[in-house]
C-alpha cells in the first residue's frame, strides 16, 4: 500500500497558556495556540503582514513539558502532522477543527524572541 506524508513544522510565538488535562484514562493531553507571522511587499511597494494560528494538541509526556515550559509570547518549535476533526453541535450544525498533533516541541530560548 502506498503511504502519504502529512508532516507541519511550524516556528511561532505560544499564545496564552498551555491547557494541561488528564483523559479519564489518565493520559494527560494539553492545547495551545501558536502564531506564525509573516511579511511582504506586494508588486506597487506597499508592505503587508499576515498573521496565522494553529491548535496544537500534545498528548503524553509532551503534554506535561508543555505545561511546565511553554508560556505566553514564548517562541516555540512544534513538528507533527495535521488532524482535522468534526462534531455536530446543538443545532445540528456541523463544525470542523484543524488541529496540529504534536510529535516534538522544542521551547526555544527567550532572547531570540
Amino acid at each position: 500500500m502506498n503511504k502519504g506524508l502529512n508532516k507541519v513544522m511550524i516556528i511561532g510565538w505560544v499564545d496564552g497558556e498551555p491547557e494541561v488535562r488528564e483523559t479519564p484514562n489518565g493520559r494527560p493531553v494539553a492545547s495551545f495556540s501558536v502564531a506564525t507571522s509573516r511579511s511582504w511587499t506586494s508588486s506597487d511597494g506597499a508592505r503587508h503582514e499576515e498573521t496565522e494560528w494553529f491548535n496544537v494538541i500534545a498528548w503524553g509526556s509532551l503534554a506535561e513539558i508543555s505545561g511546565k515550559r511553554l508560556t505566553n509570547g514564548q517562541q516555540v518549535y512544534v513538528e507533527g502532522r495535521l488532524q482535522t476533526r468534526s462534531w455536530d453541535d446543538n443545532n445540528g450544525h456541523k463544525h470542523f477543527r484543524t488541529e496540529v498533533i504534536a510529535h516534538e516541541l522544542i521551547a526555544l530560548a527567550e532572547d531570540s524572541i
